[in-house]
């Protein structure tokens, strides 16, 4: 028994030892480093914990507490200047109609804001997201003219706040814009558009705020990429200047301005070349019988429609102006010769048919004539002969041997529509039957009106189009 009992208080021995060793490994794990005591320090003497820092909030470090926001810095003093730079990300419509333009861009604004300093060693600046902003003073700049403008707020409110240890203050933001553009369509679709992008400060005049373009043109950049599909752009550039209300006073205004030049061959596909294609199907009735009545009257019936739908879908997609546009003048242009050519043939169809007439009672006073009055005309052999017209130039020359005489019951009118001549039959010298053939004319039974159109109406267009596009272009 006494051996046994030494031998269990040997092992609780050695269990005691081992649970004071392992407590003793945990107690240096979860303590820190420990220096050692030196002669001559004292012994109350904290040793700091590395891990750990001391945590400033955002508004103690730029003391946001500690001042007025609401008033513009400098307050009472003079004017803020306030530097602005624009990149454009794109421009991404134009409208005739509306006569506005829509653009996308990032609008930076620069000043100095002394509350706003910190101190800092490394002089590095801080960066804050948009809910900062609406704890300190920003410029109030507005979009002049505007119709539409938001922020882009995917994922977060595009804005960016940066300070600076010496109070300067970077303030940018994502916006885009639908501003009112004043396009002169004098000569569309063969013309320039100038629009402008203007910014102000809403509340502040000139002797609290002063607006202005950071680095001269150089302030305003954009992107290559960035096209039209109906413009080529051409060049932007800055401005400014002052503008005033009269109750309020002066603001400092500034202004983006951009050109645009129309890409003139979507148009000429789609209105010119039509438009002058339904021009020159009109004139293929010059060379149609003007006795084929139904052909000639469809195709100008044909062409009159299709000039007034092009008329109409040009006008659909313009706004309603009250001055004459250029592409104005050359559809109208284009219908009065569609017009014309449908006057021509009514024209030679109203003259055929009284021309008719009178041949059916020329034919009937010819023929009582013949029937009634004896043939003695004070020449030993005479009768008289009417021709229709329908003859060659063989059948002319057949006339050599005769003279001309006049037939009193003709007018002047009849007299260029029939011929009507007396043929003697004597036997007269050849020099005297010559003589009567120098003066005999013959009057062609065929319209002129036509032979003249199929010159006169290309030709006229012809050179009207030479003058439209030399003035316009």
């Amino acid at each position: 028994m006494p051996g046994y009992a030494r031998f269990l208080f040997v092992l609780l021995c050695l269990v005691l030892l081992a649970e004071c060793r392992r407590h003793k490994s945990r107690r240096k794990r979860w303590s820190g480093p420990t220096e050692t005591h030196k002669p001559g320090t004292p012994l109350s003497k904290k040793v700091a914990d590395g891990t750990k820092s001391k945590k400033v909030k955002t508004s103690h470090l730029l003391r946001i507490d500690d001042h007025d926001f609401t008033m513009r810095p400098a307050f009472a003093g003079p004017a803020v200047p306030v530097g602005v730079d624009v990149q454009v990300e794109s421009l991404d419509s134009i409208s005739e109609v509306d006569m506005d333009f829509t653009m996308t861009l990032y609008l930076r604004h620069y000043w100095k804001d002394e509350r706003l300093a910190f101190p800092s060693t490394t002089n590095k600046s801080m960066t804050f997201d948009g809910r900062l902003v609406k704890k300190i003073w920003v410029p109030d700049v507005f979009f002049v003219h505007s119709k539409r403008s938001f922020i882009h707020d995917t994922t977060t409110d595009n804005i960016m706040l940066r300070v600076f240890p010496d109070g300067h203050v970077l303030y940018s933001l994502r916006v885009t814009v639908t501003a009112a553009c004043n396009m002169d369509f004098s000569r569309f679709p063969l013309d320039s558009q100038t629009c402008t992008l203007e910014l102000e400060s809403y509340a502040y005049t000139d002797e609290d705020l002063m607006l202005y373009w950071k680095s001269g043109d150089e302030s305003l950049s954009t992107d290559d990429r960035i096209s039209l599909s109906q413009f080529l752009i051409q060049k932007f550039h800055t401005s400014s200047r002052l503008a005033f209300y009269s109750s309020t006073g002066w603001y400092n205004r500034l202004y983006i301005n951009f050109t645009l030049r129309r890409h003139i061959f979507f148009f000429l596909l789609q209105t010119y070349f039509p438009a002058t294609l339904m021009v020159m199907l009109s004139w293929v009735s010059f060379w149609i019988d003007r006795r084929a009545v139904p052909a000639r009257v469809s195709l100008g019936i044909t062409t009159v429609l299709t000039m007034s739908t092009i008329i109409t879908g040009v006008n659909a997609s313009m706004p309603r102006v009250s001055y004459i546009k250029a592409v104005d003048i050359y559809l109208w242009v284009s219908f009065v010769f569609v017009f014309l050519s449908v006057l021509e043939y009514a024209a030679v169809n109203y003259l055929t048919t009284v021309r008719d007439g009178k041949d059916r009672k020329l034919r009937e006073k010819a023929r009582q004539q013949s029937q009634t009055l004896p043939c003695s005309c004070g020449m030993s052999h005479a009768r008289t002969m009417m021709l229709d017209g329908t003859y060659s130039e063989a059948d002319a020359n057949s006339l050599a041997g005769y003279t001309r005489a006049s037939v009193g019951a003709e007018d002047s009118s009849e007299k260029q529509e029939r011929m009507v001549v007396h043929l003697s039959m004597d036997n007269e010298p050849a020099g005297t039957k010559k003589k009567g053939l120098r003066g005999f004319r013959i009057i062609q039974n065929t319209h002129a009106i036509d032979t003249y159109s199929r010159m006169i109406f290309p030709g006229a267009y012809i050179l009207f189009n030479l003058v439209y596009w030399c003035v316009y272009c």
